[in-house]
């Protein structure tokens, strides 16, 4: 199933999770941290070509990738974050909910 965001990308709900997913940054085998930044633990790395489900976004640590540089980070699982820099959303701000 795909939607189209307000940005016109099209972007696939992960089956059966209600979550919008992107693709991560081509190239790019993004860590996935505890929390918003990189002085929080390493919980697992996602491997080359990976799509997130992102479950909401918070502002952190600022990062530059791919897509720019920013503090916003993705959710995409319970503990689970990464940069916003390295996933594809079309966007520079908020694509779903705020956590918290």
């Amino acid at each position: 199933m795909a939607i189209e965001s307000d940005s016109g990308q099209v972007q696939s709900l992960a089956s059966g999770s209600g979550f919008p997913t992107f693709p991560v940054a081509p190239g790019y085998q993004v860590n996935v941290r505890s929390g918003p930044g990189t002085n929080y633990s390493i919980v697992r790395v996602l491997p080359l070509g990976a799509t997130v489900g992102i479950r909401c976004q918070c502002e952190g640590m600022t990062i530059s990738g791919p897509y720019g540089t920013t503090n916003l980070w993705d959710c995409i699982g319970n503990g689970q974050f990464i940069s916003d820099a390295y996933v594809k959303t079309g966007s520079d701000g908020y694509v779903t909910s705020r956590c918290g």
